[in-house]
């Protein structure tokens, strides 16, 4: 009888490796989660509109330098120090116009800001809960009216009460004192620099008390009533406690005003007497606006040098608006340093 032999099987591969006797299952594949996909979506749009946005910029920007390139190529920065503007004659420069975009301006924000700041206090702080809402809709409802609205407003209606009321009685008061006569002459008819300012300062109230209000209104009821409760009054409240931790809004707001000021061009063009030449340091003096300016003329153009120092005149405005934007932000920037160090 022969002896039986087996036969060796071939070696296989476990199907399950083993740990400590136990089966372990085999690892499963790593899958990214849905939402992973929608998140990387999500930023990519962002961005696209982000640099869609500087790419719109830098071409505005472009445009405005080819645009104007004959004129700054005669005039250089001397456009900015020349007063004369005289089309017929091809003679150009920006000073009459940038000194009424600033004045103008400079005046809105001194009348605006501290009225803003009281109806933003009087609502947030002072104001009961019954008068809250329709006043501050009413407030709001400034900003909906349209810039030509407020410009016939203020040729027909608020320019003869500025003159009868305002300038008259003020030139015979005080017209023949040195320094403060020449800042009141011109002739009484109501238009000038002063009535422009004022109504700028009227259009840009709604969008500044509205921004003060909404960022007094996030200050945490705690500070407030701690400060009350140690026996601050409302003006210490606001002024140590509601001011200091709400800085960079209010800030903000005063930018936004700024720059809604320095971009008017409607409501002006109405009111400020369209005169490119800089006679008098009078507040009712007529005056001309770089935007008031691009309204009048820029149609009539014509093309050539004239067309170039208009667009000379948009690009110097851009720039003002640029160096408003930076101060704006080194101020917050200097602010917060000095909160640390007093920290």
């Amino acid at each position: 009888m022969q002896p039986s032999t087996v036969s060796p099987q071939p070696f296989s591969q476990p199907a399950a490796a083993t740990l400590f006797g136990e089966t372990a299952l085999p690892a499963a594949p790593v899958r990214q989660a849905p939402g992973v996909w929608g998140d990387r979506a999500f930023g990519l749009l962002a961005l696209s509109a982000a640099g869609l946005t500087l790419l719109l910029l830098a071409g505005i920007l472009l445009a405005l330098l080819v645009g104007a390139w004959p004129a700054i190529e005669k005039y250089g920065l001397g456009f900015l120090i020349s007063s004369v503007w005289d089309p017929g004659q091809g003679d150009f420069g920006a000073l009459a116009m940038i000194y009424g975009t600033l004045a103008t301006s400079l005046i809105a924000l001194v009348i605006a800001v501290p009225v803003s700041f009281g109806i933003a206090l009087f609502l947030t702080e002072l104001a009961p809960a019954w008068l809250k809402r329709p006043l501050g809709t009413a407030v709001e409802l400034l900003a909906a009216v349209p810039s030509i609205v407020y410009g016939m407003w203020g040729l027909l209606v608020f320019g003869p009460i500025l003159s009868t009321y305002v300038q008259q009685p003020l030139q015979t008061l005080l017209g023949g004192v040195p320094g403060v006569g020449a800042l009141i002459s011109g002739p009484p008819v109501g238009i000038g620099i002063l009535s422009a300012g004022i109504i700028l300062a009227i259009m840009i109230i709604p969008f500044i008390s509205a921004v003060m209000r909404d960022v007094f209104e996030v200050t945490p009821a705690l500070l407030k009533e701690s400060a009350y409760g140690l026996g601050s009054t409302t003006w210490e409240v606001v002024w140590k406690v509601v001011l200091p931790y709400t800085k960079a809004g209010v800030i903000g707001g005063i930018m936004l005003g700024l720059g809604r000021a320095l971009g008017e061009t409607m409501a002006v063009t109405f009111v400020i007497g369209n005169m490119s030449q800089l006679n008098s340091p009078s507040l009712f003096e007529a005056a001309n606006t770089i935007t008031s300016a691009l309204a009048n003329e820029f149609a009539e153009s014509g093309g050539g040098l004239h067309e170039a120092a208009l667009l000379y005149l948009g690009l110097v405005l851009f720039f003002i608006t640029f160096v408003v934007l930076a101060l704006s932000k080194l101020l917050l920037a200097r602010l917060q340093r000095a909160e640390g160090a007093r920290a």
